[in-house]
């Protein structure tokens, strides 16, 4: 049987990923340069890189990659936070992944795949320069 986690732990995770969330970028680096890992995911496997990513934060999603976070970690439910700005059209922080070395093929659905489904051709353009 595992041991419940520190509560203390729990509530600075919840506050790294609202600063995420909230693309609060110099309190978010600020914490990964302290030491917590670039690559940390919550309870539903949404990555930083994926909560900054779909709630529009492209100055958050560029710190983060620079500072090793994967920028095609899937989520538990196989997606990645390209298919995600994608869906919510956020075309300057589909740009920063993509320049971070994001894959449109990656994930389930892809950011191909979702733009596709969404009809977001111009997007599709953009994969197409990748």
């Amino acid at each position: 049987m595992s041991e419940a986690p520190d509560p203390e732990v729990v509530e600075l995770a919840t506050k790294i990923f609202d600063l995420a969330r909230r693309g609060e970028t110099e309190a978010l680096v600020a914490y990964v340069d302290a030491g917590v890992p670039a690559n940390l995911t919550n309870d539903r496997g949404d990555s930083l890189v994926m909560l900054a990513a779909y709630h529009g934060h492209a100055d958050a999603v560029r710190a983060l990659l620079a500072r090793g976070a994967e920028a095609d970690r899937v989520n538990d439910r196989g997606q990645t936070p390209l298919a995600g700005a994608v869906f919510k059209g956020e075309r300057e922080v589909i740009q920063a992944l993509l320049d971070g070395g994001a894959d449109p093929a990656a994930g389930m659905p892809s950011a191909v795949e979702t733009a596709r489904m969404f009809g977001k051709n111009d997007l599709l353009e953009l994969f197409g320069a990748h």
